[in-house]
């Protein structure tokens, strides 16, 4: 059974950094009520979830994909671009640990956030901008030769992370909305989106595609291509930067 890490939001979310974005007023409450929803839809569809103890000092904390990336059977603790965030990898570290991961660490002056992170089969591509830098970048590749990973950088300008921009659906196809990816030719196959939410998925298994509410005309597409939907309004992380794929860590081995 696949399994999942979350992480609780907390009481400062609404001070999140917001770089790319206007900031607009976030509702706490509405927040955590949408987070179980999420959860919820994780686990009714097979995944069990791991939640790694709140860090309510740090208000991106549950924007847990951000802590690490894991390839196999290793999990590479990242360094984030962003200093007031760096605390939030310790609790996380434990918690991948704890589910048998081998553990190595992007260090200084590398800099890493998970959510640069889209992985393919072996390919590895990963988003080179505000957030991971080339010795980021350098230390990954070298962390994840050894499994047979193939990382590819890409550049990452117009939003915050990588798969900010991009995400993929099961056969491999990158979906993206256009105007916000920088370089729509760096990926082997690629599909525009009609809206900019719809570009985030998270493969539940079985043809199954997590997203966010705010994208129906994308809903109706991913239909029409034959995948089923499973839609959550994540409304009050969207105001922050933050898509499905970055409230969870998913782990298959």
């Amino acid at each position: 059974m696949p399994s999942a890490i979350v992480r609780r939001p907390g009481p400062r979310l609404a001070e999140g950094l917001v770089t790319h974005i206007e900031r607009t007023p976030v509702d706490a409450a509405l927040a955590v009520r949408q987070w179980q929803q999420y959860v919820d839809a994780l686990e009714a569809h097979g995944w069990t979830t791991i939640e790694v103890p709140a860090i309510d000092e740090c208000p991106d904390g549950v924007f847990v994909e951000d802590t690490m990336v894991v390839y196999g059977d290793l999990a590479v603790i990242a360094r984030s671009g962003a200093n007031e965030r760096r605390p939030e990898a310790a609790e996380a570290e434990r918690t991948v640990a704890a589910q048998g991961y081998r553990v190595t660490h992007i260090t200084e002056p590398g800099t890493l956030d998970g959510g640069d992170i889209l992985k393919i089969g072996s390919t590895v591509y990963v988003g080179q901008g505000g957030r991971t830098n080339d010795e980021g970048i350098r230390q990954l590749r070298e962390a994840l030769a050894p499994l047979g990973a193939e990382v590819r950088a890409v550049p990452v300008r117009k939003v915050l992370h990588l798969k900010s921009a991009v995400t993929a659906l099961p056969d491999g196809t990158v979906i993206g909305y256009e105007p916000l990816v920088d370089d729509p030719q760096a990926f082997e196959s690629f599909r525009p989106m009609p809206e900019e939410a719809g570009s985030h998925v998270v493969l539940l298994g079985e043809g199954r595609l997590l997203m966010a509410a705010s994208a129906p005309e994308s809903a109706k597409l991913f239909e029409q291509l034959g995948y089923q939907p499973v839609v959550v309004d994540i409304s009050e992380f969207e105001k922050l930067e933050g898509c499905v794929t970055c409230l969870s860590v998913r782990l298959r081995r």
